[in-house]
């Protein structure tokens, strides 16, 4: 049944017969026969498929949530065993969204150092790929804003303020300036992250509250990209304070608050809303309490 279970989750992220049978390591009339198995155990159809996959039906989209609730369980229930005659040991799977990346290694250092024989996968996501990713059981956790958007059913653990900063050259306009502010920053031509990133959103919303408009000079879904124009002193951007200071931004170029009004967004920690969770997600909990006043600014 569990296995049953798990072809469903990889239909579900996959939308391909195929691949999911190949993420699952199994060959796709293997992965057919289980999906048409619990379909008969079910006395439902729970996919729609013609020569390829189309859709779940709604009693899939059902069995989908499900599928989602009882692998986790199963799951968790596994690695608790394990960890009980082993230590905690595998693989921790994070998703950080662009602007929290450089804040990670204060996370996982310190767990790292409690816990050595876990290892780390570490992915870029968008805000919305990392909740879809926590749905379809990809990932463990996911360091995302808090409270600009639903995060949805999730456990939270809030980390550090963002705040903001306009990065320019001292000889660029509003270079000399002690701060500036958001209908100031409208003025100057940016270099900011692509419309998909929740950082990019929030960002907008401030330039059009202060009246102006996000007209960037250049766009990219890659911080470090960004990061090489800025460092020019040809380029100037709005990043968040911690991490112009993390990256050592500040050194070449000036970082001058924005005010009128200081905006603040919490970041903090996602894991599954899952009890009890699976132990090596427990204890990233545990160490992003641990150390949320400490890295809080």
């Amino acid at each position: 049944m569990i296995d049953r279970l798990e072809f469903i989750l990889a239909l579900a992220r996959e939308r391909h017969f195929g691949r999911a049978a190949e993420a699952c390591g199994v060959t796709q009339p293997t992965l057919s026969a289980g999906v048409k198995q619990l379909e008969e155990q079910m006395g439902v159809l729970l996919v729609n498929r013609g020569s390829r996959f189309q859709s779940f039906t709604p009693e899939g989209e059902r069995v989908l949530e499900w599928a989602r609730r009882i692998v986790g369980d199963s799951r968790a229930m596994r690695d608790e065993i394990n960890s009980l005659r082993h230590g905690l040991t595998g693989m921790l799977r994070i998703a950080a969204i662009p602007t929290a990346l450089a804040m990670v290694a204060e996370l996982t250092t310190p767990y790292r150092l409690r816990h050595p024989n876990v290892q780390f996968t570490i992915w870029s996501r968008t805000s919305i790929e990392i909740l879809e990713l926590l749905d379809n059981l990809e990932i463990d956790a996911g360091i995302t804003y808090l409270g600009n958007e639903p995060v949805g059913k999730v456990n939270t653990v809030p980390l550090y303020r963002e705040r903001y900063r306009l990065l320019t050259s001292a000889d660029a306009p509003f270079g000399n300036r002690e701060s500036v502010t958001w209908a100031e920053v409208a003025q100057v031509p940016l270099c900011l992250l692509t419309p998909d990133m929740q950082n990019r959103r929030i960002i907008d919303r401030l330039l059009k509250s202060a009246g102006g408009e996000s007209r960037p000079t250049l766009e990219s879904d890659s911080m470090i990209l960004l990061f090489s124009h800025v460092r020019t002193g040809r380029w100037a951007s709005v990043m968040p304070a911690k991490l112009a200071e993390t990256l050592g931004l500040t050194t070449t170029i000036r970082a001058i608050p924005i005010l009128e009004p200081e905006a603040v967004q919490t970041i903090g920690l996602v894991v599954p809303a899952r009890e009890p969770m699976m132990p090596n997600t427990a204890a990233l909990v545990a160490e992003a309490k641990r150390i949320a006043l400490s890295i809080d600014t």
